[in-house]
């Protein structure tokens, strides 16, 4: 019994207790370091392709990445449905429902990467028609999209098996896998791009060997663990009652997530009307865009499971004041960032594409968008909190009218009716974050989501 708490203290992380800002940052570290890593992923394709192969190559990686967003913001979606019922469990002190939810989500994983597996190889054509994707960057974009989706398995099972751990407290172990199978991505992409001259085949194939290997040493430490939590073959059956939490929680989420990923894939068209320059542009300023918003969705997730596990030990003042401290955390490092993003926008750029052409869009977005990501720090903020809460609802209709019907509206009225140009096309973005932050900010401190604590 001794190890055995010994080993929750190590390894996991009750929030319930403490120091709320130095919880919430020595949590989210791990998660942004995490972060930053897998971004590497589709990122590093991207440089070696831009660098190594042709502009035209950075455009077709680069083009399906909303079509990737869309997949993995789904599942990310349901592994925060499960996260959240896994971090009550965990702070009700809740052992068996724990052990059981920890199976139920680790079969719907499985299920649901097959499914993936099979209807994203199908529709690859159809999507990328959808975007109205160039004929030059066609055949390039098809093939990286259809073997990424032959190995989504392993994407599927590492985010699971990572959120199942973070919901516990612990960040650091999925974060040093992570580490490892992302400099394994970077050799295998140079590896097979340099010397064998594989092109967008290589870096797709470097990616989906990289994510099996998180997701192996991922469930590996499940299995080895002495917690609650611990993975055993044996006991690998669906619960209906946790199934139904979990998809109640983590469904509208990801719905959400894979909606808007869904509009980017239009939002990409009209992209894509001004050339393969301005897609690499659109690339270039995109890789380097998701990296600055990281802390905040960091500290989102952080905020997620800080206040599950409170609300779980029945602390909403606790819980309340958690949101505020990561509000406050999230604004002071976006903005530094973003500073720092404008005044080194070229050198950045640089990194991926030396073209004039590719750089100078690429300027014109950070110049108009970068601005505005305070912005994002209310409601990725928020809705982490409200999710926390198991109020998943509520974000997911905000965040779907905002990121999907206004900016679908803004850009097909705009561009008709206004302007048609690459700026008007780009401010859609920020557009859609004022009012998603606006909607949001009312919706939380309504506080209908209160009453289920109070």
């Amino acid at each position: 019994m001794a190890t055995a708490v010994k080993a929750r203290k190590t390894k996991s992380m009750d929030m319930t207790e403490g120091t709320i800002w130095k919880q919430l940052i020595y949590f989210a570290f791990p998660l942004l370091i995490g972060n930053l890593f897998q971004q590497l992923y589709n990122t590093v394709d991207s440089v070696v392709v831009g660098n190594f192969v042709s502009t035209e190559a950075l455009a077709a990686v680069g083009s399906v990445t909303p079509i990737i967003n869309m997949l993995v913001g789904f599942f990310s979606g349901l592994a925060t449905g499960a996260g959240v019922v896994i971090s009550q469990f965990f702070g009700a002190k809740n052992g068996p429902m724990l052990h059981k939810a920890v199976h139920t989500t680790l079969i719907m994983t499985v299920a649901l990467g097959v499914v993936f597996t099979f209807i994203g190889i199908f529709m690859t054509p159809l999507m990328l028609n959808l975007m109205s994707t160039p004929a030059d960057v066609f055949d390039g974009a098809a093939l990286y999209l259809r073997i990424y989706f032959g190995g989504v398995l392993g994407l599927m099972l590492y985010n699971m098996a990572s959120g199942i751990l973070r919901a516990v407290g612990d960040s650091k172990r999925p974060l040093y896998f992570l580490i490892l199978s992302s400099l394994l991505n970077v050799v295998l992409d140079l590896t097979f791009v340099i010397v064998f001259h594989m092109g967008i085949a290589g870096v797709a194939i470097a990616t989906i060997i990289a994510q099996f290997i998180s997701a192996f040493l991922l469930l590996v430490v499940l299995a080895r663990s002495h917690e609650d939590y611990r993975l055993v073959l044996s006991h690998l059956k669906l619960d209906v009652e946790i199934l139904k939490r979990v998809v109640r929680i983590g469904l509208p989420a990801g719905l959400q997530m894979a909606v808007t990923s869904f509009s980017n894939v239009f939002v990409q068209s009209y992209i894509n009307q001004f050339g393969s320059a301005c897609m690499a542009g659109w690339t270039s300023y995109s890789k380097i865009d998701q990296f600055v918003l990281l802390p905040m969705q960091s500290l989102s997730l952080s905020a997620t499971t800080f206040v599950g596990q409170n609300l779980g030990a029945g602390k909403l003042a606790r819980a309340k004041k958690g949101t505020r401290v990561s509000m406050v955390i999230s604004v002071i490092i976006t903005a530094a960032l973003t500073v720092l993003l404008i005044a080194f926008s070229s050198q950045l750029l640089m990194l991926f594409n030396q073209d004039p052409n590719v750089l100078h869009y690429g300027n014109i977005f950070i110049r108009y968008l970068a601005p505005f990501y305070v912005l994002c720090c209310i409601n990725q903020i928020l809705a982490g909190s409200l999710r926390g809460a198991g109020d998943a609802t509520g974000p997911m209709i905000i965040m779907l009218m905002s990121f999907v019907v206004f900016r679908q509206l803004y850009l097909f009225i705009g561009t008709k009716f206004i302007i048609d140009n690459v700026i008007f096309v780009g401010l859609g973005y920020p557009a859609g974050w004022l009012v998603c932050s606006l909607f949001m900010a009312i919706h939380y401190f309504r506080g209908k989501w209160e009453k289920m604590y109070a």
